[in-house]
């Protein structure tokens, strides 16, 4: 359903909500992938070794890549990717960790507001 008027680009938005069970352990995950990457500048590294080891959310950041959710997917090419990672308090069973909520098309919400 490709038209001349349709870009080629595709914005795919994810939520992931994780728990985790043993800090300590994603530390020290974060912390080999850094030692590992020979191409980051000593002082990235320096930088980096002090967010994971400070923060777990920045742990997951260091651990969590876009490009291993789309390298295998047949002719797509990652053009552009951003990612972060905070705290959060979680409550599975509330109505404000709705997954569907973000599914509502903004043009149907001017509508309602109208």
């Amino acid at each position: 359903m490709s038209t001349p008027e349709t870009s080629r680009f595709v914005r795919l938005r994810v939520e992931l909500v994780l728990e985790v069970d043993d800090a300590d352990a994603v530390t020290k995950a974060a912390l080999r992938r850094i030692a590992d990457d020979s191409d980051m500048p000593d002082d990235e590294r320096v930088h980096a070794e002090n967010a994971v080891t400070e923060d777990t959310a920045e742990a997951l950041a260091y651990l969590v890549d876009p490009f291993d959710l789309v390298s295998e997917v047949p002719e797509v090419e990652l053009a552009q990717a951003s990612w972060s990672s905070e705290h959060i308090d979680y409550d599975p069973d509330s109505p404000e960790w709705d997954l569907d909520e973000d599914d509502v098309d903004e043009d149907e919400e001017e509508e309602a507001a109208g």
